[in-house]
């Protein structure tokens, strides 16, 4: 039926990106910024404009910012050391670094919700996870104009987002205990009156390792399969990767196994408890099968976190999207896609406005695109 379809005009469009990593800029106070990830802000600002004019220019267009649009993880030299990182002061600081840093993306996204019947919701994801402070909210909102700003929709409550009857959109962070974090408790306050985030340890864990070993090698979180970079690091980069083994061991061993120990649970109990924080980028096959299961109405799960842009539908007629990510990735597997920046996001048709769950099929399209832009110069930067 898909191809019937495509004689119809939607009503309504929905896109979904996620995992854009906006760090600080490529330098911060004259010195070099190695966890900036994001080199796509024309890309990205081509985007914005595309899905704002021509055709889509009165069309109903929802933007959906899928998790970590912003890495509050990835801003390096700043003035705040040790649990201070984490401090309420420290998010707001870090995210005026990400504002500035991108002008042309947020004004961009200000000319996107401009334009008619455009508006944004924002899913915090784990490297944006200080978001869940209503100061970082109210500063992310404030770099818009107060025309567009009630287009803008960040909330703690919007961990699991449907856009429309069927769809269902999260980070994926939830499927993982290292990156999970309850949206109601990390953010607690002293006695002295100043708030803090309680990060998951795998927050600890980018910030104190990753941050670390991406200054010497900056694919070090960019390579898959892990167990793939591994194998290949002990090859042809030993010292580097015994040295990168040796410290997520350490880390691991004093943050985590010791609270786990100190707890006094049965050694099965530890047993289960480690195994399950040291999986890491889960095939969500199962995963996705126990969603559709405990939610009948589902139709699609769309996800990010991973990095991997993933499509796939089963027998039953449900989909699983992985919407990947904008920045560079390196994947060892031949299998795959070898563009290092696909640029993928979720494109959601919508056709009818009320339809049963057995229309489904004919009143909604889902895809997963890889976004081409246009060029008019014979060139292209390399970084």
């Amino acid at each position: 039926m898909k191809f019937l379809r495509r004689s119809k005009k939607a009503k309504k469009v929905v896109l979904v990106i996620s995992d854009l990593h906006l760090s600080a800029g490529h330098e911060i106070s004259g010195r070099k910024n190695h966890l900036e990830d994001f080199h796509s802000d024309k890309e990205l600002v081509d985007f914005f404009h595309f899905y704002s004019t021509g055709e889509y220019a009165s069309k109903p267009v929802e933007l959906i910012i899928n998790g970590d649009f912003v890495d509050l993880l990835a801003v390096p030299h700043v003035p705040f050391f040790d649990d201070e990182y984490w401090s309420e002061k420290a998010a707001l600081y870090k995210l005026d670094l990400i504002l500035k840093a991108h002008p042309e993306v947020f004004d961009a996204l200000s000319d996107f919700l401009a334009a008619k019947n455009k508006n944004v919701v924002y899913i915090i994801g784990n490297h944006d996870a200080e978001l869940l402070f209503d100061s970082l909210k109210e500063r992310f909102i404030a770099r818009f104009p107060e025309t567009v700003q009630e287009k803008i929709k960040i909330s703690n409550e919007l961990s699991l987002y449907t856009p429309t009857t069927g769809v269902y959109i999260q980070h994926g962070h939830e499927y993982e205990s290292l990156h999970n974090f309850d949206e109601k408790s990390s953010i607690v306050e002293s006695n002295t009156g100043i708030k803090y985030f309680i990060p998951p340890w795998g927050s600890y864990y980018v910030t104190h390792v990753i941050n670390k070993y991406k200054q010497e090698r900056d694919h070090v979180n960019a390579v898959r399969p892990v167990t793939t970079f591994v194998k290949h690091g002990l090859i042809f980069d030993t010292f580097f990767i015994l040295r990168f083994i040796i410290a997520n061991a350490y880390f691991y061993f004093m943050i985590r196994f010791m609270r786990i120990y100190r707890l006094k649970l049965s050694w099965s109990r530890i047993l289960e408890e480690v195994i399950s924080e040291l999986t890491l980028f889960q095939d969500y096959e199962e995963l996705t099968r126990n969603f559709f299961f405990e939610k009948p109405d589902a139709k699609v799960l769309i996800v990010g976190h991973t990095h991997e842009p993933i499509f796939r539908e089963y027998s039953d007629g449900t989909k699983f999207l992985n919407t990947g990510t904008w920045t560079r990735m390196v994947n060892l597997d031949l299998s795959h896609d070898q563009n290092n920046t696909p640029l993928t996001y979720a494109k959601i048709q919508i056709f009818e406005d009320d339809y049963a769950p057995e229309e489904f099929s004919d009143s909604v399209q889902v895809d997963l695109n890889k976004w081409v832009p246009k060029s008019d110069l014979p060139y292209e930067e390399y970084r």
